[in-house]
């Protein structure tokens, strides 16, 4: 996959489990596929870089 969990904004910490897990609401087709590699990379990722656009205008 091309994209990298550990940089997306949905990745966040679960007490519960104490991991990092997914919080997208994604239905149970496409987590199957994501898991299989049918897609090239995730179509739920979100850059969790909140500076990336300020450092453009620079």
């Amino acid at each position: 996959m091309d994209v990298l969990c550990e940089t997306c904004a949905y990745l966040v910490y679960d007490e519960d489990f104490e991991e990092y897990v997914c919080d997208c609401q994604m239905d149970e087709d496409d987590y199957s596929k994501i898991r299989q590699g049918s897609f090239k990379s995730c179509p739920y990722y979100r850059d969790g870089d909140e500076y990336k656009v300020v450092r453009k205008q620079l």
